[in-house]
């Protein structure tokens, strides 16, 4: 059985509330592979809100520990995931 989830490509599937919440939905699907892209989407889309919330933070003059603590991970990870050369961004508070 195909769904939409089995046919849009990842950067255009998350459009609205109601596929997000049909995103939740299937990645709980019996069919792996309905799960399985769905659970993909949901990490591709967290990785992507994480980098978003993670640069309003430095410009908001966070330091990289206060941001650490919120994602329950340590300085230096959140750091090397985020801090990688982009000018003010990058820079260590």
């Amino acid at each position: 059985m195909s769904t939409k989830v089995d046919s849009l490509p990842l950067s255009t599937y998350i459009d609205s509330m109601s596929d997000g919440v049909r995103l939740a939905q299937e990645a709980s699907s019996r069919d792996p592979a309905v799960g399985l892209r769905a659970v993909r989407a949901l990490r591709e889309l967290a990785d992507r809100l994480e980098s978003l919330q993670v640069g309003n933070a430095r410009e908001q003059g966070w330091s990289w520990q206060d941001i650490a603590v919120c994602l329950g991970v340590s300085r230096q990870a959140v750091h090397k995931k985020h801090g990688g050369g982009r000018g003010l961004l990058g820079r260590e508070r």
